[in-house]
């Protein structure tokens, strides 16, 4: 028996420290109106000493709980997407599980750069759908600034930090319409992080993100134009049937011109990349949780969900709220 899955809750935190562009003048030659021109940034949220990805998840998670109006305790599924764990293993699903006293689920993390939440709703879906799980709980959580050169200007002005979740249920109604992942490994240098560890010794360099920005804002906009195309296609849809585009916010040109393949107004796509910069794998669920949470996306309102990462993987969510 195959069964549906729907969205029955969201959640989402971001750090209370806030870094602007104009904290970055003084460390970096760079300025205010530089960063916002190519960006579309002004500030972004940095985690405390005492905090981390499980910390974040934590908090988010709580919220689309309660939002689902359901217990710890109900969740037979935990996937948490995130390139910045608190650990090497156990993974942050691990952590989060016990902080949250899930009992003995199935809990694991998926490692698919700023692609991780979208992975990891595809994944919860098929276990929904092929009835090895009632109630997942799926969360992207990052804790970039721990990865970041503060040298590095390509960089260290884009990412910030933040966890964002949903509660994924079995229904009889359909809310995934559809999830489309993919891969593409020869982009693999232009953007990564080492592994601190290397051979088994201790690798001499500082684990930083390096990405030469250029090269990826050309593969991601050609990439995510094809994906718009096959999710549409999959459902035999219109773009005219889609009511919102919750993007990764990676870029701001990179958002825009995806909303240009979909003839959709920049007022029915959801921006946080202003106020949060690039999040990573928490960027789509902390954007739909401050959507439904201000009211904007609505029951029954379609989504296109899409998201680019390291790798390159890339991938698409098509909800029905």
């Amino acid at each position: 028996m195959m069964f549906n899955a729907k969205i029955t809750g969201t959640g989402s935190y971001l750090p209370e420290k806030i870094v602007t562009n104009k904290d970055f003048e003084s460390i970096i030659d760079t300025t205010d109106e530089w960063i916002f021109a190519r960006t579309g940034i002004k500030q972004r949220h940095v985690v405390a000493a005492h905090e981390s990805a499980s910390s974040m998840a934590e908090i988010a998670a709580k919220k689309a709980l309660e939002a689902a109006g359901i217990q710890a305790s109900d969740i037979d599924l935990i996937i948490v997407g995130t390139s910045t764990p608190d650990k090497t293993f156990p993974s942050t699903a691990c952590l989060l599980q016990n902080l949250l006293g899930a009992g003995d689920c199935a809990a694991f993390d998926v490692q698919a750069a700023c692609s991780g939440f979208i992975y990891g709703l595809g994944i919860a879906h098929q276990f929904i759908k092929a009835g090895g799980a009632k109630k997942a709980l799926i969360i992207g959580s990052e804790a970039n600034s721990r990865i970041l050169n503060m040298e590095d200007r390509s960089t260290c002005v884009i990412f910030g930090d933040g966890a964002g979740a949903v509660v994924l249920e079995a229904s009889e109604e359909q809310g995934i319409l559809s999830t489309h992942l993919h891969t593409d490994g020869q982009y693999q240098d232009m953007l990564f992080v080492n592994n601190p560890i290397k051979d088994q010794k201790q690798h001499g360099e500082q684990a930083y993100m390096t990405m030469l920005g250029n090269d990826v804002y050309k593969v991601a906009v050609k990439t995510l134009g094809r994906i718009v195309d096959e999710t549409l296609d999959a459902n035999n849809m219109q773009k005219s049937d889609v009511d919102w585009l919750i993007p990764h916010q990676a870029n701001i040109r990179i958002i825009s011109s995806v909303a240009k393949k979909l003839n959709m107004p920049m007022e029915k796509v959801v921006l946080t990349i202003e106020n949060q910069g690039n999040t990573s794998a928490a960027s789509i669920p902390l954007a739909l949780d401050l959507a439904v949470r201000d009211g904007r996306v609505k029951p029954n309102d379609v989504v296109l969900m899409e998201a680019f990462g390291g790798g390159f993987v890339w991938g698409s969510a098509l909800v029905r709220m």
